[in-house]
């Protein structure tokens, strides 16, 4: 019975460390072809309020279609950094 305990306390203990840094890649799924966001490059590159409402991050309410073409596309554009074509975002 120990050794579950042990063991269930060691996984939570794992995936709440995991969860807390954020992930690494996100894939949002979009009718066009899921995208997949390397989140972690960006976090390095930009300060966190180019995209989140605040310095602490956390989920994006405004996010969709629109919010992501005028602001992914638009700072990809900006920079000659990054996918700016449908394809370079979206795989089927």
């Amino acid at each position: 019975m120990k050794k579950i305990v042990a063991a269930v306390a060691l996984s939570v203990f794992c995936v709440g460390t995991a969860l807390a840094a954020g992930p690494a890649t996100i894939v949002l799924h979009a009718s066009k072809g899921d995208v997949t966001f390397p989140h972690k490059e960006h976090q390095e590159k930009m300060a966190c309020t180019a995209c989140h409402e605040n310095d602490k991050g956390g989920k994006i309410a405004a996010l969709g279609k629109d919010w992501a073409h005028k602001t992914c596309k638009g700072c990809h554009s900006e920079k000659g950094k990054g996918p700016t074509g449908c394809n370079g975002c979206h795989k089927k």
